[in-house]
């Protein structure tokens, strides 16, 4: 194993390495990706991994559609001889209140002004898309046909296959045990395979980015819960968008080969990294995707799994260096939508640990923003 590097990289994840494939890609090629199991062991192997543009913050809006913008081209991109399976039939997201109603208008006015064409639609243009939806209480939604789903596994192996061959090093099943300081300063970072000698750490270690942060005295304003999913037996196509409801904190897709994969928030759900299952969980969420896609019922189950929500108190990620720790870097409190927007998390990232023009400026995601009361609730997240 090297044991230097110009930047360390914790956590190989798609994020992770998304940074790491930009780093290398602008010149920046002594890098090195630390994980401690396999590639997408963590949250990345474990999302629902739909990619939507639409959000209720400007923001994850921006990053969102940039991130879109990349995955419509991310085979070619990267040189990736697998189908990263890109499914672009849409999202629909469900409203069964009046307050719903009135949010899904302000997101897309913002939506449409930062040029995402989502638009609000009535119950029977919501079942003209997913014609076996049952319309029963729904009074709308918003629809918005460039989202979509793409394979979590294929997205990460192709950015880290390109950042290999760009010169990056990427460690499996080495893990940081610590991070060594000497006054403010970053001076080393010690792993059960050695040490690494670097002054430049991002933390990308999803649903455990709090662990990191207390390596270098931090209180990360970051919490993990878990959300679990639940997988049918394949059939033939269905359904093309992914529908998700707010009001019944769920998702549901098709993927390419024919399986519903749907998931759930729980609002009681408790603070730590728990991933076990719940039978609990199997019967709730079978109950509400019955009410709602009632020709859905006989599918069997086939099996489930649980991942980590990396929760920030606005539900907007923090990108940034840490002023009072030079040289650290978080990309980190996704919750939940890290997957849909590592595209553009990479480049912009990559681009401030080089210390370069921002393409696109994400000061509002600083740490700083908590203490200074200036967070933006995202309304807009399962």
């Amino acid at each position: 194993m090297k044991n230097s590097a110009e930047v360390v990289i914790i956590g190989g994840g798609v994020v992770g390495c998304a940074i790491a494939y930009n780093l290398a890609k602008m010149g920046c090629k002594d890098v090195v990706v630390l994980e401690k199991e396999y590639l997408t062991s963590g949250a990345t192997g474990r999302c629902g991994a739909g990619i939507r543009q639409q959000w209720g913050t400007e923001m994850n809006c921006r990053l969102s559609k940039a991130s879109m913008d990349t995955f419509e081209q991310l085979n070619e991109m990267l040189d990736y001889p697998v189908d990263i399976e890109l499914k672009q039939d849409g999202y629909l997201i469900l409203a069964y209140e009046e307050k719903e109603i009135e949010q899904f208008k302000k997101n897309i006015d913002l939506q449409n002004r930062l040029g995402i064409a989502s638009k609000l639609i009535t119950p029977p243009e919501a079942q003209e898309i997913v014609p076996h939806l049952n319309p029963e209480g729904l009074l709308g939604a918003a629809f918005c046909g460039r989202d979509g789903h793409a394979n979590p596994f294929h997205v990460t192996q192709a950015y880290a296959d390109a950042a290999r061959r760009l010169g990056v090093k990427i460690y499996t099943y080495t893990e940081c045990q610590d991070i060594e300081m000497k006054g403010d300063k970053i001076t080393g970072v010690i792993t059960n395979r050695g040490r690494i000698n670097t002054d430049k750490v991002v933390n990308a270690a999803g649903g455990y980015s709090d662990l990191i942060g207390n390596m270098v005295g931090l209180d990360l304003p970051v919490y993990s819960e878990r959300h679990q999913i639940m997988v049918t037996e394949p059939v033939n196509p269905l359904q093309g968008p992914m529908v998700i409801s707010f009001y019944h904190h769920f998702y549901c897709q098709q993927v390419p080969h024919g399986a519903f994969i749907m998931g759930q928030g729980d609002p009681n759900e408790p603070r730590g990294h728990n991933i076990g299952h719940s039978w609990q969980f199997l019967q709730e969420l079978s109950q509400k995707i019955g009410r709602t896609f009632p020709v859905l019922r006989q599918l069997r189950i086939v099996r489930q799994w649980s991942g980590l929500y990396n929760m920030t108190p606005d539900s907007q990620p923090i990108l940034c260096e840490v002023p009072e720790v030079p040289g650290f870097f978080l990309a980190i409190g996704f919750s939940g939508h890290g997957f849909m927007i590592a595209p553009m998390t990479g480049t912009v990232l990559a681009e401030m640990i080089l210390g370069k023009e921002l393409s696109m400026p994400v000061e509002k995601l600083d740490l700083g923003r908590f203490d200074r009361g200036e967070l933006v609730l995202e309304p807009s997240v399962v």
